[in-house]
């Protein structure tokens, strides 16, 4: 599909609120915006399509609150 690593992780955010009609309160980390994300153990974007399936949460965050699996 030629993206970048970056725009794929922008398509299922940022871009995925914005066309739900969400992006004022979801889909970037903002002040007053639902706080939910995973911090994973990578170096860069692209570590990602080579640990599909592998254990790379480093932090999960849901409302706000660091929370487990």
């Amino acid at each position: 599909f030629r993206m970048t690593p970056e725009e794929a992780l922008a398509g299922v955010t940022f871009n995925a609120a914005k066309a739900l009609g969400m992006s004022a309160t979801h889909g970037s980390l903002e002040v007053g915006k639902g706080a939910d994300f995973v911090a994973w153990d990578i170096e860069r974007p692209a570590d990602l399509a080579y640990w599909l399936g592998g254990d790379l949460d480093k932090r999960i965050v849901r409302h706000g609150v660091e929370s487990s699996i």
